[in-house]
């Protein structure tokens, strides 16, 4: 039986592109997104991946959601909790319903996909639990007061995860992504830039997989990702 990856926030980006990565590795592949539609392209694309429509901002769909995962697929190998919720604007200006909003699915979310799979993980011999994140974890600019402060509660609830599991064999990692990663609205938006200001999803998904397979020895919490160029 192939191995099982989940993966959440599966979009026409990096969730597109580490759902094909896990899928030539040989994976099974649980695409967790709002809704299936979005994901009807990747299944006849990817024979091994199916959909799974789901909000990860309510606690009780998840749960349900990945359970329905385990009855048909088995237990995983590697959890990928790539779904973010984000906003831009200052702390004056900013809807506080916004920035708890986000928190659900950056924080509570992870918080919830972790209680689920780490045991299972475990008990199972071992396996990876795989965050994507980006620069607002670790610095808060103005103009993101309704994202940055979810953003570096999820990097450090991750990092409370790996401490308890990483000694029962459970690899828990951060991923953070600084650039804007090349997807056809940012494209649009930023259109006098060269190709290679931007990061490529197929890119990302290589160091996850890689990150995701590291041998015990030599297993990374905190991975950074940039283009060449990048100002950091």
């Amino acid at each position: 039986m192939k191995p099982l990856v989940i993966i959440t926030g599966v979009g026409p980006g990096t969730g597109s592109a580490m759902a094909r990565r896990f899928h030539d590795g040989g994976y099974q592949v649980a695409m967790l997104a709002r809704t299936a539609e979005r994901l009807t392209d990747l299944e006849r694309e990817l024979p091994n991946a199916f959909a799974v429509p789901c909000d990860v901002a309510d606690p009780a769909a998840l749960t349900a959601a990945l359970d329905a995962i385990e009855q048909r697929a088995g237990v995983p190998k590697v959890v990928i909790h790539n779904a973010v919720g984000g906003a831009f604007g200052n702390f004056l200006d900013i809807d506080p319903q916004v920035l708890q909003q986000n928190f659900q699915i950056n924080v509570m979310a992870l918080l919830h996909l972790a209680r689920w799979a780490a045991p299972r993980l475990e008990v199972a011999g071992g396996g990876a639990l795989l965050v994507t994140g980006n620069t607002s974890a670790v610095r808060g600019k103005a103009a993101f007061a309704g994202f940055a402060p979810s953003k570096a509660a999820q990097r450090i609830l991750a990092e409370s995860i790996a401490r308890e599991m990483g000694p029962r064999g459970v690899h828990v990692s951060f991923m953070m992504i600084d650039a804007v990663i090349d997807v056809p609205w940012a494209r649009a938006r930023m259109a006098d830039k060269p190709d290679d200001f931007f990061i490529k999803p197929s890119d990302i998904a290589e160091e996850v997989w890689h990150v995701t397979h590291q041998p015990r020895s030599a297993w990374s919490f905190l991975t950074e990702v940039r283009p060449f160029h990048e100002a950091w």
